[in-house]
């Protein structure tokens, strides 16, 4: 979305704000966030809408987990997207090969596969592009694909996978073979069933002070970034439509989605953030620097509407992104194959 048109629609919403009432009426406010938001589905109702096999999704989870298709064999998608801790490292920046710190946070691998494109600046179309991007990185996992190829066809074990779950492919051990699989394995990533879900589904599952923050979040305008079944994710919008964050929120050297378009008109314009699972993802922001999800808010607030939400506002939108926490993904870490005397060694 264009930078004026993204900053007239949210300072519109926010113009037309009613007088915020102590207690929003449920059924309005039921329906219209309904025709806003969409419910995380279940995970095999998505697997078998996108043709995943079993197969595939069990070498994806390998392959997640595995450290060797890094080039020091240290770094796995886990390291920096760990399932365990809300789908993302819970640190500033993420640390790749040879402990360099890499230039943004890292998003949160869960319910990524309904956001319109992959990364902060949008540079994947889909997940399977993403995967391909952090192996081959100089500063996360540092491989190249003959690099992950000659690893895999070293192992026995992966052979005879790829095999299976490529069946009928003149070379199923491929580079692109492994980011497929390992997209139909971060497919099943989702969280479904949040406390936001269940009240789109009729339940009376939000408080008082929840509602209040939902009904905030709707009538200031933070839907015109952070809607859709992710709650965000949707499109791209300039960090600062009102008022530009410091350089200490907003680095001056990373220009975001300018770097893949070359458009003057992008700099500074990153993919909206989803919200769901926020509360468990600090920090926040693309450079990491914000740790307090109040005080994420709070710079919402004054950089993308213009206004400078009080601490009662604050509190109640922030209780509201606290119900958009769903029912975590339970993986078990998977046994894998030992290397052999054909396997590329590790190397710093």
């Amino acid at each position: 979305m264009h930078k004026s048109l993204t900053a007239a629609l949210c300072t519109a919403l926010a113009l037309a704000t009613p007088a915020f009432a102590a207690e929003p009426d449920s059924a309005e406010l039921r329906a219209t966030a309904a025709r806003l938001f969409q419910p995380i589905p279940e995970m095999q109702v998505l697997v078998e809408k996108k043709g995943f096999t079993p197969d595939q999704i069990e070498l994806g989870k390998w392959l997640f987990f595995e450290p060797r298709l890094s080039k020091s064999h240290i770094i796995s998608c886990n390291t920096c997207h760990s399932v365990g801790t809300g789908g993302s490292d819970n640190i500033p920046t993420s640390i790749g090969h040879g402990w360099q710190s890499g230039p943004r946070n890292s998003p949160t691998v869960l319910n990524a596969v309904f956001n319109i494109a992959q990364f902060w600046d949008g540079r994947a179309a889909d997940l399977k592009e993403q995967a391909k991007g952090p192996v081959q990185a100089s500063v996360e996992m540092n491989a190249t694909p003959q690099h992950v190829e000659d690893t895999l066809r070293s192992i026995p074990e992966y052979v005879e996978f790829f095999a299976k779950a490529f069946p009928g492919k003149k070379d199923p051990v491929s580079f692109d073979n492994m980011a497929a699989a390992i997209e139909a394995f971060e497919t099943t990533l989702v969280t479904p069933n949040s406390r936001f879900d269940q009240y789109l589904a009729g339940k009376d599952t939000l408080n008082g002070q929840e509602l209040k923050g939902l009904s905030l979040f709707i009538n200031k305008g933070c839907v015109a970034c952070h809607s859709g079944i992710n709650v965000g994710g949707q499109g791209y919008f300039p960090f600062g439509v009102i008022k530009r964050p410091g350089a200490e929120i907003l680095p001056p050297n990373d220009k975001g989605r300018f770097t893949v378009t070359n458009t003057a008109s992008d700099e500074y314009v990153f993919r909206a953030g989803p919200l769901r699972n926020i509360a468990l993802t600090a920090p926040y922001f693309h450079s990491g620097e914000v740790w307090d999800l109040e005080q994420a808010v709070a710079i919402m607030g004054s950089s993308q509407l213009g206004h400078e939400l009080n601490s009662e506002e604050v509190k109640a939108i922030t209780q509201f992104l606290h119900t958009l926490t769903g029912e975590q993904p339970r993986v078990e870490y998977p046994i894998l194959p030992r290397s052999t005397a054909a396997t590329p060694k590790p190397a710093q």
